[in-house]
């Protein structure tokens, strides 16, 4: 990692050359002439001129994504006058212009604001340049600070745009301290009128030989000199690069990562890698693979994997996964396998095998839960049948990003019955109901034993037609606007000695987390759906709902809190609608007490209309809490942070 025996050192060091088009307000184009990594002369650099774009002319400004739940307010935004004090500290001169220096103080804590100096350009009240910091009491998560310079620089006597801008930040983890900063120099300004506004569809490009470029015309086009750490972190990271690709060195390094400890494998698993060839194999845990239900008694539902990566820079792998299944009560084994194929811009998904799955298709509660409920309550939610199958599928992204997919499938469907009463406890054994949870105190069937075609065609848009390009393919961005779905599912009766023939047709609009300013986001999920053809078809192919009945879940937005798992799934048509409300704070960050724990405010309204049902709506309260997690790897380098979202909800029935 480029540390030195003290732990210090350099970790990470690139440096980018980029040709930008702006079209003001939104309109941003960039293509990366140069790229430099530290080490690696595959990598291509993180620096993104996009994503150093700052305007303090914006009422609000998000800096960094995902480094506060709630955009940063400006100093001169049109409500600051309620967020800021001013402090005036005097004028200097530059070029002929007198520069006013503001200091800027917020008015409350744990709110999104900076704190430092800006300054501003006598009479045209333009900003010269800033000077801010964003710290823990602007509640913002990652980083302990974060300091941002900015200067502009005129181009004419009445455009002034950025020159440089800098951002410094400074992290003390686990008792590592880490520092580090982004620095952005813009020169060679051209103004000019802009109509195409099509040439802006792609906001990258990434050519394959930018990374390329030999010292000479580093040293020729590096608007900020090196130090003389950074000039020795190049010349040793460098130095050991073909060492480090090399076969020998790899496998070596392998050969230590992949030892087998029995005791680590027991509870862990174990993971074979070989870094040369990009390849990775693991074997689950025994213990992690145990579960209890009452069909199967205690059961064994292990799992292993092969994966090797063929695309570097779009992140694809080829994986094969499989999953050995055995019930010792009933004495079922299963065994089935999946593998994903990437092939240029399309995904082939193969698998077949046998399995024990839910009667719920979009899932009941976790099996760990189930395993908990059944053994310490004596409530055995989970209803299975098991099922021998074989299905191929295809996904694509067609022009204009609309991404298609299709898939077939054949089963063979057995409804099972249970094979134990065991709880930890003799008095909670009443509690256990069937396998039917139409008829909880008898197994009597749900299903006759059946054969089951299916064919499904779904597209999908998202009205995303900005994208990035590299070296090796096309990669869309997230758009602002919702997506929407459009399925349709046709059982195909006598195909292969199929049993089922019915249409299901189902729509869906969804968008997770629009951004409300400083109030917050919001999401929302509409589905429906209509069986217009259901002549035969079993209750596996009814359309089921996200229920809930124990009290920790791991909640979805389309979840509902105290919806039964399968008293209401349907075979003729529904509607449902999901909306969530995330204050970010508003509420809790004004609690000293609650305000360093970062609590995000959640309110949701969930309904679900089917003929059957009729009329059910759920009202939600939560909170939720982000938290970074160590991912320990087989290296150093191989560790990552994550930020993970803690939620706690409460649901109400309205009706």
């Amino acid at each position: 990692m480029g540390l030195d025996s003290n732990r210090t050192g350099i970790v990470y060091l690139s440096e980018s050359e980029s040709s930008i088009t702006v079209n003001p307000p939104k309109d941003f184009k960039e293509e990366m002439i140069s790229s430099k990594v530290s080490g690696n002369n595959r990598a291509f650099s993180f620096n993104r001129a996009s994503e150093l774009q700052l305007n303090f002319y914006e009422n609000y400004q998000e800096v960094i994504e995902g480094l506060s739940s709630r955009p940063f307010i400006s100093p001169i935004a049109d409500n600051a006058l309620s967020y800021y004090k001013y402090q005036y500290l005097g004028t200097t001169e530059d070029n002929g212009s007198v520069i006013v220096k503001i200091r800027v103080i917020p008015k409350r804590k744990a709110e999104p604001l900076y704190k430092g100096d800006i300054y501003l350009v006598e009479d045209d009240w333009r900003i010269h340049s800033v000077n801010l910091v964003l710290d823990k009491e602007s509640s913002i998560n990652f980083v302990d600070s974060l300091n941002i310079k900015q200067l502009f620089t005129p181009i004419t006597q009445e455009v002034w745009m950025p020159s440089n801008i800098q951002l410094e930040f400074k992290i003390d983890f686990l008792g590592f301290q880490v520092g580090g900063y982004f620095s952005a120099i813009y020169q060679n300004y051209a103004l000019g009128g802009l109509t195409d506004k099509e040439s802006f569809k792609e906001v990258l490009r990434i050519e394959k030989d930018v990374n390329k470029k030999d010292p000479e015309y580093w040293a020729r086009n590096r608007p900020i000199p090196l130090t003389e750490e950074e000039s020795r972190d190049y010349v040793f990271k460098d130095s050991i690069r073909i060492r480090n690709e090399s076969k020998d060195y790899l496998d070596s390094v392998d050969r230590k990562a992949n030892k087998f400890k029995p005791l680590g494998f027991l509870t862990g698993g174990y993971g074979y890698r070989n870094r040369y060839k990009k390849e990775y194999f693991y074997l689950r845990s025994p213990l992690t693979s145990l579960l209890f239900n009452s069909v199967e008694g205690l059961a064994t539902n292990y799992s292993l994997g092969y994966s090797k990566r063929i695309d570097s820079a779009l992140n694809k792998y080829f994986t094969l996964n499989g999953h050995l299944r055995y019930g010792f009560a009933n004495k079922h084994f299963n065994a089935n396998m999946k593998a994903a194929i990437p092939i240029k811009n399309h995904t082939l998904y193969l698998s077949g095998g046998s399995d024990v799955v839910d009667l719920n298709n979009r899932g009941s509660l976790p099996v760990l839960f189930n395993t908990i409920t059944t053994l310490f309550v004596g409530e055995n939610y989970q209803k299975l049948y098991e099922k021998t199958f074989a299905s191929a599928s295809w996904r694509h992204t067609l022009p204009g990003n609309i991404n298609i997919d299709a898939e077939f499938e054949w089963a063979q469907r057995h409804w099972l019955p249970n094979s134990t009463n065991y709880t930890f406890r003799d008095k909670n054994q009443y509690k256990l109901t069937s396998n039917n949870p139409f008829n909880p105190n008898e197994d009597l069937p749900l299903f006759e034993d059946n054969n089951s075609s299916k064919f499904s065609l779904g597209l999908s848009y998202d009205f995303s037609n900005r994208y990035e390009t590299y070296p090796s393919g096309k990669r869309y961005l997230y758009s602002k606007y919702p997506t929407l779905s459009l399925r349709y599912t046709k059982g195909l009766d006598n195909v292969l000695g199929s049993d089922v023939d019915y249409d299901l047709i189902t729509a869906s609009i969804y968008k997770n987390e629009v951004g409300l300013g400083m109030y917050g986001k919001i999401s929302y999920a509409l589905y429906a759906g209509k069986f217009i053809n259901n002549n035969k078809l079993f209750y596996p192919d009814f359309r089921h709902f996200n229920g809930n009945q124990i009290l920790f879940v791991d909640q979805k937005l389309s979840s509902f809190l105290n919806l039964d798992y399968y008293q209401y799934s349907t075979e003729t048509n529904f509607v449902e609608a999901h909306t969530e409300y995330n204050l970010s704070g508003i509420l809790t960050s004004k609690v000293p007490l609650l305000r360093k724990l970062k609590l995000e405010e959640i309110i949701g309204l969930h309904y679900l209309h089917t003929p059957e049902l009729k009329q059910y709506g759920e009202l939600h309260l939560g909170l939720q809490w982000k938290m970074l997690r160590v991912m320990y790897g087989h290296s150093m380098s191989d560790h990552s942070l994550l930020d993970k979202t803690n939620t706690i909800r409460v649901g109400i029935k309205l009706f």
